[in-house]
């Protein structure tokens, strides 16, 4: 386990990295105010799941192998891209939840899959587990790999307590909204605009030197 002074620290940065507007966050946001809290909860689920895949990939050098080959980079980020664009065509061709209606539990199983391909197939969110999580590994306390496991699943815990926290009060807004047509319309085509705007930020990431 890091030092008392490397863990306060991990969790200051974690908590000050969350609160930044990023991808995660705007995922979970658009789900819930779609479908409703529980979708914003399968999101989080999603991406905590994927965040502890990543951790285990870091701590056991997989992560690295990976990036290491070249065309790896391309291929998570062009895949991602493609993902997210083909969330969008499925929301603008499928038809509005009705108001005040939760999506049924097959569907929040393929908002769980939604959230942690999400994050998978992100490239640079592979590549802040292999250079956020050693920052605060302290070499002299023991086992690395350990220490690195502790650490990503620490801040798992953290994004998962903190996206329900978004879910749930995104989920409590859409049940505000004006139950019209026009008002599902609407947020149909937010959510494909997020989904759009998700996939335009991936096609754009730039390969870190």
């Amino acid at each position: 386990m890091p030092d008392a002074a490397n863990l306060y620290l991990f969790v200051v940065a974690a908590l000050l990295l969350l609160i930044v507007p990023g991808p995660n966050m705007a995922f979970v946001t658009s789900h819930a105010l779609t479908y409703g809290w529980r979708a914003g909860l399968a999101a989080a689920l999603g991406i905590t799941f994927a965040d502890v895949l990543m951790t285990l990939m870091v701590s056991a050098g997989i992560g690295a192998l990976v990036m290491s080959w070249a065309p790896a980079f391309e291929i998570l980020r062009l895949a991602g891209a493609a993902y997210l664009l083909w969330l969008a065509w499925q929301a603008l061709k499928s038809p509005g939840v009705a108001p005040g209606a939760e999506p049924p539990l097959a569907s929040l199983w393929k908002i769980f899959a939604r959230g942690a391909l999400n994050s998978l197939l992100n490239p640079k969110a592979l590549l802040f587990f292999m250079v956020f999580l050693p920052q605060f590994v302290s070499v002299s306390r023991g086992n690395v790999s350990l220490q690195l496991v502790f650490l990503g699943a620490l801040l798992a815990l953290i994004a998962l307590v903190f996206h329900t926290l978004l879910g749930v009060c995104a989920g409590l807004l859409r049940r505000k909204r004006i139950g019209s047509t026009l008002s599902r319309r609407l947020g149909t085509y937010g959510f494909a605009g997020v989904m759009t705007a998700l996939a335009a930020r991936l096609l754009f990431l730039d390969r870190p030197l």
